[in-house]
């Protein structure tokens, strides 16, 4: 048992992300489907496919906001609780389980009380138009209800992926997606519920997994429990874990602003048929995040884990590894993108008219995701590290130091053409911020590494 316990300490580097990556990985391919899954369907309902697509589209920023706030907590205590263990604290480790867990319950109810009241003004802002504010209603008085579910899968699942636990967490999100597959065809063409079937659906998947999720962390094979008696928060347990925590707090909520940012642009230069095409152009930008996510995911507890026991060879080969097979995929997928647009889009929409538009649009928008490999890997190992501080910092340059400022920006410098300016101010802002974090990284985990090793040598 001892000798198991110590597992992410002893394996071959290579063999152990392996293992723990595969699941993870697969794990977001189905968290992918799951989040894309409502759009492909609405996408084609009968004679309101388009409309009704868009008006969901617009949804998209708030779900964004209720994912980060699941990582907020989730997934700045589970490296916390990652390095704990590798220190042998197991004591600290499950406090920080049981802090976090209370910090996520506290959330859900802000959260569906804010989305039930405020949904219509929300949606409002964020680009729908007259004939597509009723879908996105429709849908968030629904999906709302289950914001806890939401809360508790995501961010929970991330304690059991940092245990090592990678199969668990995989059959976590499998649970939930492969129901909300089933189910969305059944309420949104079988009871001919449309939008509402579809976010109906996503709540009762959500459930399910929240079910798997909980019944793990209170039940016996976990190695970190949720006892009564960590529940009671203390400040130095869960505010560094928040510290932590927000860096993809800023990366996801920031999602949120900048679809904001580009739908109110978008719409005001290029109408509903630009905006329909930014909620495809999110969806395929997904199947380029969430796996690159996956990995390091797979990878921060080895990262964690040997940071907190200080071996530094060890947490310099597992970030090597990381970064060669983040950068593989992401080059892989850019090819794929660049020569096949039109087969990524006709998955949302058989509309022609959307299908043309889309496919320059995604090939403009998605033109720099060959370097994302680079920048996930980097900005995962921050967080995997503890350093809450440069993970933040690179969060925030990318995004609001400038990818906001460039929507804005770019169609007052490229006049002629001012919808396809907006698009490419993503690729723009992704060329300059893998450029930064490349070099601040370099200096950052030189730096982690040698006091590490220095405190290995005392």
């Amino acid at each position: 048992m001892n000798q198991d316990k110590d597992f992410l300490g002893r394996e071959p580097v290579g063999r152990l992300l392996l293992k723990l990556a595969l699941p993870t990985v697969t794990a977001q391919i189905i968290n992918m489907l799951y989040n894309i899954v409502d759009r492909i369907y609405i996408g084609h309902i009968p004679e309101v496919g388009v409309a009704a697509l868009t008006g969901v589209g617009v949804c998209m920023p708030l779900i964004m906001i209720v994912t980060a706030f699941a990582a907020f907590a989730g997934f700045g205590g589970a490296p916390r609780a990652s390095i704990f263990m590798g220190k042998g604290d197991n004591d600290s480790a499950e406090k920080t389980l049981g802090n976090c867990f209370v910090i996520q319950i506290i959330i859900s109810v802000l959260l569906t009380a804010v989305l039930l009241i405020w949904n219509r003004e929300f949606l409002m802002a964020f680009g729908a138009s007259n004939k597509t504010i009723e879908y996105g209603v429709q849908y968030m008085n629904i999906y709302a209800i289950g914001t806890i579910f939401v809360q508790m899968t995501l961010g929970m699942n991330a304690f059991i992926t940092a245990q090592g636990f990678a199969r668990t967490g995989m059959l976590s999100v499998l649970i939930g997606a492969v129901a909300n597959i089933i189910l969305d065809p059944i309420f949104i063409f079988g009871f001919g519920m449309g939008v509402k079937g579809a976010a109906l659906a996503t709540i009762l998947s959500q459930a399910m997994s929240c079910a798997w999720v909980l019944a793990f962390l209170f039940g016996k094979k976990t190695r970190l429990k949720i006892r009564k008696r960590n529940l009671a928060l203390k400040a130095d347990i869960v505010l560094p874990s928040l510290a932590l925590g927000l860096s993809t707090f800023i990366m996801q909520a920031s999602e949120s602003v900048i679809s904001v940012c580009f739908n109110s642009s978008l719409l005001r230069y290029g109408g509903d048929i630009a905006v329909g095409a930014m909620t495809i152009l999110t969806s395929v930008m997904q199947f380029a995040m969430l796996p690159l996510q996956g990995l390091g995911q797979g990878a921060q507890p080895i990262i964690s884990y040997n940071y907190g026991a200080r071996n530094p060879e060890r947490v310099k080969a597992a970030y090597k590894l990381l970064l060669k097979s983040s950068l593989c995929y992401s080059v892989l997928l850019w090819l794929f993108v660049m020569l096949f647009p039109q087969g990524f889009a006709a998955m949302f929409t058989n509309s022609p008219e959307l299908l043309e538009f889309t496919k320059t649009a995604l090939r403009i928008y998605m033109a720099c995701l060959l370097l994302f490999g680079i920048q996930v890997s980097c900005q995962m190992t921050f967080t995997a590290l503890g350093n809450a501080r440069a993970s933040i910092v690179v969060a925030v340059m990318r995004k609001f130091i400038l990818l906001i400022p460039l929507i804005y920006l770019l169609p007052l410098l490229l006049p002629s053409d001012k919808t396809t300016a907006v698009y490419l101010a993503e690729p723009v802002a992704d060329f300059l911020a893998v450029t930064f974090t490349a070099v601040l990284f370099t200096f950052q985990f030189r730096k982690a590494l040698h006091q590490i090793s220095g405190e290995e040598k005392k």
